[in-house]
């Protein structure tokens, strides 16, 4: 397996620090508002990378941070006349609403940053000590210089990186470059006692404390968004190994940004959507599908039609999974010699998909295998299928969806309950021979996009392909 590394800016074979288990670190939300589909792609890029860990045997430690104290969430408590504890309380609680829906796995921890001060005010009294951090008057700030591998994430040198970044302007850092490990209170703002008086953490210090305090010094993937390459990842790097004098994490992984409709998604664009406000109107699995359907370090163009076409795709993947599960009652059981050929045949599409999926997670290569296999499917199996060999190829399909987070609904459970009751009114009403009823509920169905076909075996259905 091979992983593009931010670090090094090169494919490198995936080997991790202990053999069969992954520890995986993902910078989470700051939870003042609900997530945006920006994020919610992040989410679903490192949520598929997790389980393609997993499917691929690896025992993973997934470690997804929620930001509860954060300038963006001191204003809009006191913009809503709540406390910042009551406002991150609601928003993660709203935040597993949506990731649920999305079809996310729940992360092996979802620290909060406010459960671990003391250990973060004992993280900066050892980038004291070691000559990396310095107090101003209540402030704590760490200095950049001290650092000599800063930027390497970002591929710049502290010059380069000063001169093309907007910073944070106060006299009292000894270079501009500097950022904050501890903030003084200000009145009205949430704080905690320190050594350097009543304060709170700096964004930085949250990740690399809770990081090395559930996973350890050195972990195998540290992740997120492009956006934070620089400064929190950089940031990040500098305080860890700084610390420890350690590697901090032997594999970084960004996920690339989503536009709307060709432009950066705003609010003052009037381009900005909630996942929720896309899952009101669309499947999680249409959405994950999205999502995933280019490489992850792939810039994707968010559009309704682009939605639409990947509605489309998961119907057709839903068409193949239903018409083999009504060949299930075909009379012959077991497969004959020609029948072994074909599975093993079936078996290469697996193959290819892992194959494909190992070489950096390149899930757009891995779906363009399963719609190869489903293509493969539809021409060779049939009434005359052995019921074994129709049992291994939906099984097949399930499988190599899973990693995916799609073709997992139960089968047949695409359809609202509404139109399964329709069927069965319908088989009822043909076994009573009450046709034109029958009839009736066939045209309500296909109004519907939902297309019946009646065989020896029962009645299939297959949605109308957009």
């Amino acid at each position: 397996m091979k992983v593009y590394n931010t670090l090094t800016r090169r494919k490198e074979e995936f080997i991790p620090i202990e053999e069969g288990k992954v520890s995986m670190y993902v910078c989470g939300p700051t939870v003042y508002n609900l997530f945006h589909i920006g994020n919610a792609r992040t989410f679903i890029i490192f949520d598929t990378i997790r389980r393609y860990l997993e499917y691929r045997g690896y025992e993973v430690k997934f470690v997804q941070n929620f930001t509860d104290i954060d300038d963006k969430m001191i204003k809009k408590a006191q913009d809503t006349d709540t406390t910042v504890k009551e406002l991150g309380d609601r928003y993660i609680m709203e935040y597993y609403l949506d990731a649920d829906k999305l079809n996310i796995k729940r992360a092996t921890v979802n620290p909060r940053a406010t459960e671990y001060i003391t250990e973060m005010i004992q993280f900066i009294e050892e980038l004291i000590e070691k000559g990396y951090a310095y107090e101003v008057d209540g402030d704590v700030y760490y200095s950049t210089k001290t650092f000599a591998g800063y930027g390497k994430l970002s591929g710049q040198n502290l010059e380069d990186l000063q001169s093309g970044s907007r910073v944070e302007v106060d006299d009292r850092k000894r270079d501009p470059m500097d950022f904050a490990l501890w903030k003084k209170a200000k009145p009205f703002e949430p704080s905690w006692k320190s050594p350097w008086g009543n304060g709170r953490p700096g964004w930085h210090i949250e990740c690399s404390c809770m990081a090395l305090n559930l996973l350890g010094e050195t972990i195998d993937i540290h992740a997120g968004g492009t956006d934070l390459v620089f400064p929190h990842h950089e940031n990040e790097i500098a305080q860890s190994e700084g610390r420890s004098g350690k590697t901090f994490a032997k594999y970084w992984l960004h996920g690339a940004f989503i536009n709307v409709d060709n432009k950066k998604m705003s609010k003052s664009l009037n381009n900005f959507f909630t996942a929720r406000e896309i899952l009101e109107k669309y499947d999680q699995e249409v959405v994950r599908l999205f999502m995933i359907s280019g490489h992850y370090r792939t810039q994707i163009n968010f559009t309704i039609e682009v939605l639409d076409a990947a509605k489309a795709s998961l119907e057709r993947m839903y068409n193949a999974l239903n018409r083999l599960h009504g060949y299930l009652n075909n009379e012959k059981e077991h497969m004959d010699q020609g029948e072994l050929l074909i599975k093993e045949e079936l078996l290469q599409y697996k193959k290819r998909f892992i194959e494909k999926m190992d070489d950096d997670f390149n899930t757009a290569d891995g779906i363009s295998v399963i719609f190869e296999l489903i293509r493969d499917v539809n021409s060779r199996i049939n009434e005359k299928t052995s019921k074994e060999l129709v049992q291994f190829t939906l099984d097949l399909l399930v499988e190599m969806g899973s990693p995916l987070g799609i073709m997992q609904h139960p089968l047949g459970g695409t359809l609202d309950e509404d139109i399964e009751n329709l069927i069965e009114k319908r088989n009822q009403a043909r076994k009573n021979r009450d046709f034109a009823l029958a009839d009736k509920i066939r045209d309500d169905l296909t109004a519907e996009g939902i297309i019946l076909e009646d065989t020896p075996n029962g009645v299939r259905w297959s949605r109308k392909n957009s």
